[in-house]
């Protein structure tokens, strides 16, 4: 997630050098959409601006010496500046983060994480489906947060504590990623100030859990500093963490933090330079590792030559909140490709005498050099649309130095010239990569043999043959079963007149603007999208005038012994297996859609469609509201701001709520379960009337609204993570 952020600033001056050369940033935050804020503010401070990220490249080649040279003046005023202590980057706990070349960010309602029906997380299946695109991993940021946090009043920590098998069971799936070679983050968000309070520090409680699952690091959603308390409260913990802030790093905790995000993502008016530019953080440290991320961007072209010019990573995400993102075919091949590469030669590039924008012979060839004892390593990008050709570097040359092309696999015979110097040439793609090696080994190491042998298998098949077409995933909507007619009116229950319906309806998502992929996909819709619209013939139906409430759930329960296989938070506000004294008339949560599905099947009823239940909440005028266009405060609950969330209301307390049928408490009580929508990815209900419990304190939290032409979309993982203090139902027939 990320915030709003202002227009592009012109990079400035370093030193006596004038830079000028626009850099590639995004008020990607920014939501694309009309949004009705859930009665909060965005908390949190400034991002860091172009100039604190990216350092642009020399005007031309002719400039390169004292381009290098103001560079490196730079690099040691800033570190004198900053005090800077580089002990953190020798620790040899923390010496892998060094190596961490492709992370992914995983949601946890990801459908390859974890089986509810086995009620197992699935690593296997997670690599195996990532992995077969992107190559292997290093890492995995794990996100049980946003953007359910807050449709309750439990924590970023509770959520945590919330996943499937609680802590002992997170514990053996972060050890299932380990004995994959893989290390795993978990997210912290200090936007989370509206929720329960933990009682403790956040740096405390945070060390302590990732130490009782065995974390490897912490990564600082939209944060640009790791505050250093985080990095103590890891050392008095005795388990190091990693620490990886989401953007720039602009001060000291550059020192304690070995590795970051930088989000690289552009508008169409603010394109990348065609000059490739220098990644700050690195420049400062060349042990410090940067993961590249640009969600929402399809191409990714831009991006990808930047981070293999900067000898960095790249951190894919593609569940974006629930809509899938995918990285296009060239994109995936690309990361497999580049990350391969720079795992091998991983030593090279973390070389203190590393060096942007070295002479390569050819326009628009770009390269960074990485040298080290016995090896050199040149990571080469082609800034053209076109393919180059022919000699490409002149280098001084060694007597038994061996020159390979690793992307193609292959050792170059270099032309020795009479002022010892070696010229190479191969050939490079349009908008492609290329990497040197020179060597003073006789023979390749068996890893370069490995390396050699999978690079000419690859690049056979050239990048430009790859798909650059992005494609949404599309939906199914869960059908619910009719049910019987009833010969008469059930007991509470109201019929709704058949009708021809005018339904328009729009998603409350924070991201994804207008792209297809976001919210859901009706039957009649050939892809999933924000905003619905169609005319439907309704049939005659029944709803409930209210939401099931407590003492209705438990003659269910008494009658059928029913107990969820997963019954973690099940009425979790319950004790003794009956409700709290004075919840008989208030709606029944803590409740999954598997439960109510299971209640209403008793009751000889079923969840109403989405659909359904707006018409029974709007009548045929289109209203906003169940009473109407106006705003009514006395016509539903007032709304609860608190850290910690009061009980709802009795489901028949406000009578002026009524929508135009005499349907009760369809706005501002709680949450109810309508219809669910899959794709490969991911499971999502559609929740309807906005629930009286909003925090305060972020535009982040689970985005709630009371609008009728406007529906939630909640993500699914399992039942007992699915349930919460604000969500239930009522039924149809």
């Amino acid at each position: 997630m990320t915030l709003d952020r202002s227009r592009l600033r012109q990079i400035v001056s370093l030193l006596s050098l004038a830079f000028i050369s626009v850099a590639a940033f995004s008020d990607e935050w920014k939501p694309r959409h009309a949004l009705v804020p859930p009665t909060g503010v965005i908390n949190l401070p400034s991002v860091a601006g172009p100039q604190d990220v990216l350092l642009p490249g020399p005007e031309n080649p002719r400039a390169t010496a004292s381009w290098l040279a103001g560079l490196k003046s730079w690099r040691q005023d800033r570190l004198t500046r900053l005090g800077y202590d580089n002990s953190e980057y020798a620790r040899p706990e923390l010496a892998w983060t060094q190596r961490t070349f492709s992370q992914v960010q995983l949601l946890i309602w990801d459908r390859t994480f974890y089986d509810p029906e086995t009620r197992e997380y699935t690593v296997d299946k997670f690599l195996a489906d990532t992995e077969s695109r992107i190559g292997p991993i290093d890492a995995v940021l794990i996100w049980p947060v946003y953007p359910n946090l807050g449709v309750d009043d439990r924590n970023q920590f509770d959520l945590l504590r919330d996943m499937p098998g609680g802590l002992p069971g997170v514990r053996k799936m972060v050890d299932d990623f380990h004995h994959r070679n893989v290390k795993v983050f978990f997210p912290t968000l200090a936007w989370d100030s509206g929720t329960r309070d933990e009682g403790a520090p956040p740096w405390k409680a945070l060390a302590e859990l990732m130490k009782q699952v065995g974390a490897d690091g912490i990564n600082f959603d939209t944060l640009e500093s790791v505050p250093a308390n985080f990095h103590q409260a890891a050392n008095d913990a005795g388990h190091p963490l990693a620490l990886e802030p989401q953007f720039a790093i602009r001060d000291e905790s550059l020192a304690w933090s070995t590795l970051s995000w930088n989000d690289w993502v552009t508008w169409e008016d603010t394109p990348y330079p065609f000059i490739p530019m220098v990644n700050q953080a690195k420049w400062l440290e060349p042990r410090h590792m940067i993961n590249v991320t640009d969600r929402f961007t399809r191409d990714k072209t831009n991006s990808l030559q930047h981070a293999f010019f900067n000898g960095i990573g790249y951190a894919t995400m593609e569940n974006l909140w629930g809509f899938w993102y995918a990285m296009e075919p060239r994109d995936a091949e690309t990361v497999l490709r580049i990350t391969r590469i720079e795992r091998a030669l991983a030593a090279n590039l973390v070389s203190a005498n590393w060096e942007p924008h070295t002479p390569t012979l050819q326009a628009g060839i770009y390269a960074t050099k990485f040298p080290a004892a016995q090896q050199t390593l040149w990571t080469i990008i082609n800034r053209n649309e076109y393919g180059v050709d022919g000699e490409q570097l002149r280098i001084p040359h060694r007597e038994g130095t061996h020159y390979y092309d690793l992307w193609r696999g292959e050792e170059l015979q270099p032309a020795i010239g009479s002022d010892g110097e070696a010229t190479l040439k191969f050939s490079i793609e349009g908008l492609g990569f290329a990497a040197v090696l020179a060597t003073q080994e006789n023979s390749p190491s068996p890893e370069l043999q490995e390396l050699l042998a999978f690079m000419k298998q690859r690049s056979a098949r050239p990048l430009s043959s790859y798909s650059r077409e992005w494609k949404f995933l599309p939906q199914t909507m869960v059908e619910i079963p009719p049910t019987e007619p009833p010969t008469e009116t059930p007991p509470g229950m109201i019929r709704i007149p058949e009708a021809d319906y005018d339904f328009e309806v729009s998603g409350k998502e924070i991201e994804g603007g207008n792209d297809p992929g976001v919210d859901v996909q009706y039957p009649w819709e050939d892809a999933p999208r924000r905003f619905h619209r169609r005319r439907i013939h309704i049939n005659s139906f029944y709803i409930d005038r209210t939401p099931v409430t407590n003492a209705e759930f438990k003659k269910f329960l008494e009658a059928t012994n029913y107990h969820p296989a997963d019954d973690h938070n099940f009425l979790r506000h319950w004790a003794n297996n009956t409700y709290p004294e004075g919840w008989a008339n208030k709606p029944v949560t803590w409740v999954g859609i598997e439960d109510a599905r299971a209640y209403a099947k008793w009751a000889n009823k079923r969840l109403p469609h989405d659909w359904e239940w707006q018409y029974a909440a709007q009548g045929t005028t289109a209203q906003i509201y169940p009473w109407g266009n106006d705003w009514l405060p006395d016509a539903l609950p007032p709304p609860d701001h608190h850290r910690t969330m009061r009980p709802p209301t009795d489901v028949e307390a406000y009578q002026k709520g009524a929508s135009p049928f005499g349907v009760l408490d369809m706005e501002g009580n709680i949450s109810q379960w309508t219809d669910e929508f899959r794709d490969q990815h991911t499971r999502a209900a559609i929740l309807r009337g906005g629930a009286y419990y909003q925090p305060r304190g972020s535009l982040w939290y689970f985005p709630q609204t009371y609008r009728l032409d406007e529906h939630e979309k909640y993500l699914l993982m399992s039942p007992g993570r699915d349930r919460a203090g604000t969500i239930g139902f009522r039924c149809a027939k």
